[in-house]
């Protein structure tokens, strides 16, 4: 899969020295960042770079081709880190771009409770920043498979929009296990008829052979 962009790490925090900071330190890493002052600032790059991420929804034209992370402050004026979070939870961007949140000791059980409703770690302020560094290439490591799963299955879909009607029903009962013989009893159709729809199946979902097709479906699931 290809990227439309070098993989970014997002730095969303108040303080113009921790920004300035991180930045230098993923340069050390040669890891490109882009900084932001404020969870509404942060908005609204995505609402100029992406449709409908206020849906609710994952759907094709929210998701990212570029694989990030989000380095993301918790304590912020106007809109807080965990009030963006939830935007991010919501819109899907959040397991698109693992979430690393910064925080300081006294915010430490709340991040930790962010952690098991789906970001990514959060580093305590003093943090190590080889340890933080570690953690952001593992983050864009995972928003990379993300982002290629979800790119595969995109695909797969296009796929079966191509079948007609017909060729669903014998690969359904391809799926299922069923040999020609029986599939054309169920369909009350000739053998000979499902052989062309079962070839036209395989050649439309680039597979060869039954097992390879109900596995391709599987992973749909």
């Amino acid at each position: 899969m290809n990227f439309t962009d070098t993989p970014t790490v997002f730095i969303v925090d108040d303080d113009a020295s921790v920004r300035e900071g991180m930045a230098w330190l993923l340069r050390t890493r040669r890891l490109l960042s882009e900084s932001f002052e404020s969870a509404e600032s942060f908005l609204n790059m995505l609402e100029t770079n992406f449709q409908d991420t206020d849906k609710g929804s994952r759907s094709e034209h929210n998701w990212p081709r570029q694989a990030a992370c989000i380095l993301l402050d918790v304590r912020m004026p106007s809109m807080s880190g965990l009030a963006l979070f939830e935007q991010l939870l919501n819109n899907g961007i959040a397991h698109a771009w693992p979430v690393i949140f910064l925080t300081g000791h006294a915010d430490v059980p709340t991040a930790v409770d962010s952690v098991k409703r789906g970001a990514f770690d959060f580093c305590e302020k003093p943090f190590s920043d080889n340890a933080l560094v570690d953690r952001v290439e593992q983050a864009l490591l995972l928003s990379y498979e993300r982002l290629s799963t979800r790119h595969e299955q995109l695909r797969l879909q296009a796929r079966l929009m191509e079948l007609t009607d017909r060729e669903r029903d014998v690969m359904r009962l391809v799926v299922e296990g069923l040999p020609n013989k029986l599939i054309a009893d169920q369909l009350d159709i000739s053998v000979r008829t499902v052989e062309v729809h079962r070839a036209r199946v395989f050649d439309k979902m680039e597979v060869k052979s039954a097992v390879e097709l109900a596995n391709l479906m599987r992973s749909l699931t």
